[in-house]
């Protein structure tokens, strides 16, 4: 959801790739004279499958894994939160476990949106997959933007900066 909307704001239309399991748009961002080339994508296999079509695009356009970000739900932060970090493990994510297995390395930028931990004993999986509560849903689009706005914030500006921005829990 994040990826579409970085998408949308910068007028970008998600495409089924010829050579990668994955949709995916080329777009630029920055201020003219400082305009850098972007790609999108989201893989179309499972979740825990996506480390194939992340490697076959990443190849595709030359991307090494330092230049890679990678927008994925996290348990353990607060619903709403973004945290921003370079490298790490995989923290029993499936989708961080399948692209860092498929690339060799887990030193790549990673926007962490928080969806918070499951109430009572419900399975982690199940609620992942559940859909967003009336009060998630209206806080949504403010998460949306602000994950799109650190991705663009991760590019231009680099790490710290955007940390900076983004990490703090909202208000």
């Amino acid at each position: 959801m994040v990826v579409d909307e970085f998408a949308d704001s910068l007028g970008a239309r998600l495409a089924r790739h010829k050579r990668a399991h994955a949709q995916a748009a080329e777009a630029k961002i920055g201020l003219p004279g400082s305009v850098v080339g972007v790609v999108l994508a989201e893989p179309m296999s499972f979740m825990n499958e996506s480390g194939g079509p992340v490697r076959g695009l990443m190849s595709f356009y030359g991307i090494e894994p330092d230049h890679l970000v990678v927008v994925h739900d996290e348990l353990d932060i607060a619903f709403a939160a973004l945290r921003l970090k370079f490298g790490g493990g995989d923290n029993g994510h499936n989708g961080l476990k399948s692209i860092r297995r498929s690339i060799g390395s887990g030193d790549f930028f990673r926007v962490r949106v928080g969806i918070g931990r499951p109430p009572g004993r419900q399975d982690p999986a199940e609620f992942v997959l559940k859909p967003f509560g009336s009060t998630e849903r209206k806080e949504l689009p403010d998460l949306l933007s602000r994950g799109a706005g650190a991705i663009e914030g991760l590019v231009l500006d680099g790490l710290e900066p955007t940390q900076n921005r983004f990490n703090a829990d909202p208000a």
